[in-house]
């Protein structure tokens, strides 16, 4: 039997947000597009952050003192660096990632030239679909 690799189980294509994309702006997308998280990428396209609702929600707890997150932007709140994999990883190396790290999903990249271009997401959720 051939070994399952991370292609076979993530989630192909990935919304993506610069960094200075305001917070309200982040939040509008992820409901737009009924998803979780956004992949914060720089002016090459590079992955360089995530940014979840979990961010989101958390940043409410101080909203009261920043006004409507007025100059709160994608790079203020996301997680980075980018814990990644390529869709050639196994997917048992994933999870072991995911669970070392405490985390609920890895972005997927593509080498291209010399930057590592964001393909997809693999997530606890993914995962836990397959069982």
């Amino acid at each position: 039997m051939a070994e399952e690799l991370v292609r076979d189980w993530m989630h192909r294509g990935v919304i993506t947000c610069g960094p200075e994309m305001p917070v309200q702006a982040v939040a509008d997308a992820m409901k737009a597009h009924d998803i979780s998280a956004l992949v914060v990428v720089d002016e090459a396209g590079d992955a360089i952050g995530v940014i979840s609702r979990t961010d989101l929600v958390n940043a409410r707890f101080v909203e009261p003192y920043l006004k409507h997150w007025r100059g709160l932007t994608a790079k203020h709140l996301m997680s980075a660096p980018v814990i990644s994999v390529s869709d050639s990883t196994p997917i048992a190396e994933a999870a072991a990632r995911l669970r070392d790290r405490k985390i609920h999903r890895l972005v997927v990249t593509e080498r291209q030239d010399s930057h590592d271009k964001p393909i997809g997401i693999l997530s606890v959720t993914d995962l836990a679909g397959k069982l």
